[in-house]
């Protein structure tokens, strides 16, 4: 394994792809390509308004959603034997609570505690977050649960459990609940607004959740390489605020999340205000972080034999990364699947990420995750679709290009090196020299036995709310890349023996791409 030198520029490293063309660092916003909820008026999906709604339904009633601030989120606790709830409300009080039984009459349900703190303030509203951890969750066994929000008992709601041993999850990237705002909707002559692109996409975003556990109805929770939400809000402006809150209302809709859990992560888009944190009970944060985002912490857990680690990749010391990584393996040294989660896509395929500031963390995060023997990374961002072979670190000394990591930038405003790069030649040409910092290590296909080396994924856009193109050239890295754009989501099956992942497209349930397993013996 390689460790972390230091030279003349603090050469921690950071590379670029393999072959990039030309034409391939001109940075490209949406494309003119996005899923436009009006085209099927007839379509119908399950959703808060009713079992079967249809387009002209959920605008009708997109009103009354986009300000429901107070859904409850349901998040993986530490551990399989836990669940962890979050929920807005506008009452304080001095414990969050959350009932949980083995009957829907809720007889004999247990009572658990938790914290409720100040909030986000909407529309002058303060709002207080509260934060729940129910503990006693066996195999295979279905469990009903009650929350009480503004001194109400809400609505009873079933939570089934999988086998810890033999489990499945859905992977989903970027829903950006608002990003297709400027499109021209066929059933209008404007551009979208940020409410009605929020509408647009919140519907399509119902319609990707429920198609994809209609089709795999053994998905056990949800992972979320972050943005959420399209509105970084990040001056703190009232408006915007409240704009970012519509899309999270929009994006917490899913009727799915009333029995699924979710882990998600922090995009760029979320980072920069308190709402990711705010919504979501994460487990193990790590807050430790010497260079944190507003929006929180990167956080780990584990859910059978795998452990999830979900770093804050916005954050771009990656000596935060290593130490929650290192501090995660350490609590779970017998864990069989370490798997990664991060928004930034230090291996995609896409513009106007994969060649620029996606690659900005690559040769600092590579060793790192050699170094902990991490199995997998999924990653996000790209708004396109890409798997890798195998790759390892490649020891040597490379430019970290610390004069881009500005303060307050979080990954946001990644036009800063764009620019460099389409101005300066020479800036170019060295930066494109500093872009070896892997190896390929095993490029077989299908079923791989004890490989060596990291797997990464990007995931395309989950709801459609907007694509972006592939980078002309191919990376030397990638096995397979596709942009069909149309939404997709992937399955990814654990057992203490095999990890397999298979991505579909989200309305047809048709795969877009060969299934890729890794076994360890």
């Amino acid at each position: 394994m390689f460790s972390l030198r230091k030279g003349k520029k603090r050469m921690i490293a950071l590379c670029l792809t393999a072959a990039l063309s030309v034409g391939s660092l001109t940075a490209y916003a949406a494309t003119e390509y996005w899923n436009d909820a009006s085209t099927l008026p007839g379509y119908t999906t399950k959703t808060v308004v009713s079992q079967n709604t249809d387009w002209a339904q959920w605008k009708a009633n997109w009103d009354k959603i986009k300000v429901n601030y107070e859904q409850v989120a349901l998040t993986p606790g530490a551990d399989f034997s836990k669940l962890n709830f979050g929920w807005y409300s506008k009452t304080k009080v001095d414990n969050a609570i959350v009932r949980v039984a083995n009957n829907k009459e809720m007889k004999n349900a247990k009572e658990f505690k938790g914290t409720c703190q100040a909030g986000t303030v909407i529309g002058g509203v303060q709002y207080y977050t509260n934060k729940v951890t129910a503990d006693g969750f066996q195999p295979n066994t279905t469990y009903y649960y009650q929350v009480q929000i503004n001194g109400q008992w809400q609505d009873v709601h079933e939570y089934k459990t999988g086998d810890p041993h033999n489990f499945s999850f859905m992977y989903v990237g970027d829903p950006q609940i608002g990003a297709s705002k400027g499109q021209v909707p066929s059933d209008g002559s404007s551009k979208q607004t940020e409410d009605t692109a929020a509408r647009n996409d919140a519907f399509n975003w119902n319609k990707t959740m429920n198609n994809a556990l209609a089709q795999h109805p053994e998905i056990d929770f949800l992972v979320s390489p972050g943005d959420q939400i399209n509105e970084p809000a990040g001056d703190g402006n009232a408006e915007k605020i409240q704009s970012q809150e519509y899309e999270y209302s929009g994006y917490l809709s899913a009727t799915a999340f009333r029995n699924l859990p979710q882990a998600v992560a922090i995009g760029n888009h979320d980072c920069l205000t308190p709402g990711w944190k705010n919504h979501f009970n994460a487990p193990n944060l790590f807050t430790e972080e010497a260079n944190p985002t507003a929006a929180g912490h990167g956080y780990y857990y584990t859910y059978g034999s795998a452990l999830f680690i979900v770093i804050n990749a916005n954050n771009y010391n990656a000596a935060d990364h290593k130490a929650l990584i290192e501090k995660a393996v350490k609590a779970n040294p017998n864990a069989k699947w370490r798997i990664v989660v991060m928004h930034q896509d230090i291996y995609g395929s896409g513009l106007d990420h994969s060649d620029s500031d996606g690659i900005i963390l690559r040769n600092q995060l590579t060793p790192i995750f050699d170094a902990n023997d991490i199995d997998v990374v999924l990653q996000g961002h790209d708004h396109t679709y890409a798997r890798t072979y195998q790759l390892t670190s490649k020891a040597g000394q490379y430019d970290d290009f610390d004069e881009f990591k500005v303060a307050g930038q979080h990954g946001q405003h990644h036009n800063l090196l764009d620019e460099k790069l389409k101005a300066d030649k020479a800036f170019k040409d060295y930066y494109e020299s500093q872009n070896r910092c892997y190896t390929i290590a095993d490029m077989k296909q299908g079923t791989l036995v004890n490989p060596d080396g990291v797997f990464y994924m990007t995931s395309n856009s989950a709801t459609g709310s907007k694509f972006y193109n592939l980078i002309e050239q191919k990376q030397d890295y990638v096995a397979a890349r596709s942009q069909t754009w149309r939404p997709t989501y992937s399955v990814i099956n654990i057992t203490d023996e095999k990890f397999t992942i298979n991505t579909y497209d989200a309305e047809t349930g048709t795969p877009i791409d060969q299934s890729y397993s890794i076994v360890k013996k």
